[in-house]
């Protein structure tokens, strides 16, 4: 039996009249991945968000090794704030908005390093990581700018890796890619995975990108769970009129559109 990285308990988050998530609740196991996935406005991002810490929950538990990330009023020092941080990471869609345009990617990692274990070896640890995510010295020196898409993905990878956290959120992560892209940003992360046991949560609507890298399933609708479940048995055997209706909007040989905006209004 792996053992449960992450709890998420009754998540419930509004803005105003609108319930963006609704009692989520599911768990993550180490080595594990996660899909969670549903269209624009189902609240994924949402409890992404507030898993890292980006957001706050009106009620509900996020717990990472049974530490409860969602109390209120303790652990607010320094120290607290960067274990904290350590313990889940986050991988955008767009990694050049969240790298310092005029910062090389050594630096970039170097700062990263220093913020969270000052007193080490930085620049072994700086190789390791770049190693890790196959990128090298000439890649170190460049500015996010000089990197192609994938490339820049990769030091976004590698910084959220080098504080070792339990959890990697990855929202979106290979959407702007190349397919070819995608497929080789994939590949690197079910290898980390393998190597480091690190527990994976996709943020996506990829049905294609969920079925190849994730484990189980979850899927949301106006900010509630309608279907979860190993991935393989959700996608062959949906349950829930939602979860068919992702799946017959892939576009296919005879795929209906019509047909498709007419069940969507159906539901």
């Amino acid at each position: 039996m792996r053992k449960t990285v992450l709890e998420v308990l009754g998540l419930h988050r509004s803005y105003g009249s609108v319930r963006a998530v609704d009692d989520v609740t599911f768990t993550l196991a180490e080595g594990r991945s996660l899909g969670i996935v549903g269209e624009s406005g189902s609240g994924k991002t949402t409890t992404a968000r507030i898993i890292v810490g980006l957001e706050s929950a009106d009620s509900g538990r996020v717990l990472v090794h049974r530490r409860d990330r969602t109390e209120r009023g303790r652990g607010r020092g320094r120290a607290r704030r960067l274990a904290r941080a350590r313990e889940v990471q986050m991988v955008f869609q767009d990694p050049y908005l969240s790298l310092d345009p005029r910062m090389p990617v050594g630096t970039v990692l170097r700062e990263t390093l220093r913020l969270h274990f000052p007193g080490t070896d930085h620049e072994r640890r700086i190789t390791e990581l770049l190693d890790q995510v196959g990128l090298g010295s000439r890649e170190a020196a460049a500015l996010p700018r000089q990197l192609s898409g994938g490339q820049r993905q990769r030091v976004a990878i590698a910084r959220a890796l080098a504080v070792e956290p339990a959890v990697l959120v990855l929202d979106e992560a290979v959407a702007a890619l190349d397919v070819s892209v995608q497929a080789q940003i994939l590949n690197l992360l079910s290898d980390i995975r393998t190597e480091t046991g690190i527990g994976y949560l996709f943020i996506t609507h990829d049905l294609g990108v969920v079925r190849c890298v994730t484990d189980e399933v979850v899927v949301m609708r106006q900010g509630k769970i309608v279907e979860s479940g190993p991935t393989a048995e959700v996608l062959a055997r949906p349950r829930h009129p939602y979860t068919r209706l992702l799946l017959d909007s892939v576009p296919r040989p005879g795929w209906d559109p019509r047909s498709i905006a007419a069940a969507r209004r159906a539901l």
